[in-house]
């Protein structure tokens, strides 16, 4: 019997019916950088699952998600509001604030999870021209603490952004096992929580690689396309990536 680590899920292998998608991908020509149907046959899984709404673009990993959907939310004056736990502080390396130009401001949290009350005090810089504007509070569901937003708690923190010109960004390396947690679909606890910008994860869920960066406000996507380029983030052979989202999400799997 061969054996399991509880380790880490990057430890983990690929989804057989994921390696059998790429298997059957990897048939003649298509057209390369996702100018091709099966990628977008992926995204209309993607719609089924968040809404027709929506824009996907696909990535290689967490970070390049987390990285180019923060991006694309900001500008280099801001602030991006995180748990001091949140991967995008702790294990991405400064790419965040690299790439962003953003100072990431880390809030002490006993359980992983942001509480609107930890937030109000940052209001005070808002249009003082000495302090960077926080503008994007970033969470991740599940957290890596194993603590897991409720759709209650998620509305909350996307009314105060809202509220205050803000967007909530979610890193969601382990948004299906946080949906399988709460007993709900993954637009409950996205699209209709009020989430502006989501990471969804493959590779840790039964991938070889890839994620997906996911608008729900596909407005904000506008300079998507050109900073995914910079960035090393696109793909030419964008069908593998794809399908790999297909066999995760037409069947439910």
């Amino acid at each position: 019997m061969s054996k399991r680590s509880f380790a880490s899920d990057n430890n983990a292998g690929v989804h057989s019916e994921v390696l059998e998608a790429i298997k059957a991908a990897n048939d003649g020509h298509v057209i390369a950088y996702g100018d091709d149907h099966l990628t977008a046959r992926a995204t209309k899984a993607f719609q089924k699952h968040f809404g027709r709404d929506i824009a996907v673009y696909f990535v290689f990993g967490g970070t390049g998600a987390n990285v180019l959907g923060l991006k694309s939310i900001t500008k280099t004056y801001n602030a991006i509001v995180c748990a001091e736990t949140a991967h995008v502080n702790v294990d991405e390396c400064g790419a965040p604030e690299k790439f962003t130009g953003c100072k990431l401001i880390a809030l002490p949290t006993p359980d992983g999870k942001l509480r609107v009350d930890q937030l109000k005090p940052l209001l005070h810089a808002f249009g003082n021209e000495h302090h960077v504007q926080p503008r994007v509070i970033s969470i991740s569901q599940a957290t890596e603490m194993g603590t897991v937003y409720t759709k209650k708690e998620l509305k909350a923190l996307s009314t105060f952004a809202h509220d205050n010109d803000m967007f909530l960004h979610v890193d969601g390396a382990r948004i299906s096992n946080a949906a399988v947690s709460l007993n709900a679909s993954l637009k409950e606890i996205t699209a209709d929580a009020g989430v502006d910008v989501l990471s969804f994860g493959g590779t840790k869920n039964g991938l070889l690689l890839g994620d997906a960066v996911v608008f729900l406000r596909p407005e904000l996507a506008e300079t998507f396309l050109f900073t995914r380029k910079q960035l090393g983030q696109l793909a030419s052979k964008m069908r593998f990536l794809a399908v790999q989202f297909d066999a995760l999400l037409e069947g439910d799997l």
